[in-house]
């Protein structure tokens, strides 16, 4: 069960909501007016949707490598749970809004999947067509996959792991949305709403990388990492591009990172910036070692 497959069949419903947030916007004169700057830019919504399509026809190809490391836990593990019983589709929804939070996660937090990753958050924009921001063809992205292999290893059928990554993935395109305030205190405190996800798409501190849940706030409040809307959110990446041209959204990080690279003077600085974490520079890591090695031993006193 593929995923972009899925999306595909949803595009309808997309254009559908997409277009009722428009209209939302349009007649609502009173709030639109209170903004500082307009809800929609249609030359972002144009670029959101450009690499949407592109990602149609070269996304399949992540595929290739990513599934099959599924099938092959699926075929070799002693493991195996049946999908007729109900409590393995809850288990598989579960685990895989799991593993979505810990691939989110790294993707924030590891460069090389940065790399990918943030041409989702590279809008200044934040609407329906935000949620089709999806990049393509990133070399290394599909590692981040990883973690829907565990699903697989411990009896989940293949074609359950990728229907429950789907339906997580799904989840979250109705939550890309400013029209939507705070809903009931309950709701807002299990599951991932607008109010949440509009705090991880901020580039502004306190929210910078948080909020990382598909459906689930809850695994952010388990590992720390769930901050409340409060003060307005700023969209965007911290240092903005300049562009709308789908190839340049899908790979000026990348192609940033690989130059990084090869300008990096040693081993150390070559793999921090593939694995260390977005704004890791090799000179700041040699005068952090260079202050160690020159920090005086504290005095100890009589006392101690």
């Amino acid at each position: 069960m593929d995923p972009i497959r899925i999306g595909l069949y949803a595009m309808p419903a997309f254009f559908v909501l997409m277009a009722v947030e428009f209209l939302s916007y349009r007649f609502d004169k009173d709030k639109d007016a209170a903004r500082t700057r307009p809800a929609i830019s249609w030359r972002d919504s144009a670029t959101n949707l450009s690499i949407y399509a592109l990602g149609l026809v070269l996304r399949p190809l992540d595929k290739f490598i990513a599934v099959p490391m599924v099938a092959i836990a699926a075929s070799v593990t002693p493991l195996h749970l049946s999908a007729s019983h109900w409590w393995v589709w809850v288990l598989a929804i579960v685990l895989a809004d799991l593993a979505y939070y810990l691939q989110h996660r790294m993707s924030h937090r590891i460069r090389l999947f940065w790399a990918a990753h943030n041409v989702h958050h590279s809008s200044q924009y934040f609407n329906l067509s935000t949620a089709m921001r999806l990049s393509w063809l990133i070399p290394g992205s599909f590692l981040a996959t990883i973690g829907y292999v565990g699903l697989a290893l411990i009896g989940i059928p293949a074609w359950l792991v990728f229907l429950s990554q789907a339906i997580v993935l799904l989840y979250q395109f109705p939550i890309h949305t400013e029209r939507i305030d705070r809903l009931p205190r309950v709701i807002e405190y299990v599951f991932n709403t607008p109010s949440h996800h509009r705090v991880h798409h901020g580039a502004n501190n306190p929210y910078l990388d948080k909020n990382y849940a598909g459906i689930f706030i809850l695994w952010d409040r388990m590992f720390g990492t769930f901050v409340e809307e409060g003060e307005p959110v700023r969209y965007g990446l911290t240092k903005n591009i300049d562009t709308h041209n789908p190839i340049k959204v899908n790979y000026h990080e990348f192609v940033a990172m690989v130059g990084d690279v090869w300008r990096a003077r040693t081993w150390r600085g070559r793999l921090g910036y593939l694995f260390g974490p977005p704004g890791w520079c090799e000179s700041d890591a040699n005068a952090t070692d260079i202050e160690r090695t020159t920090q005086k031993p504290p005095v100890m006193s009589a006392s101690q």
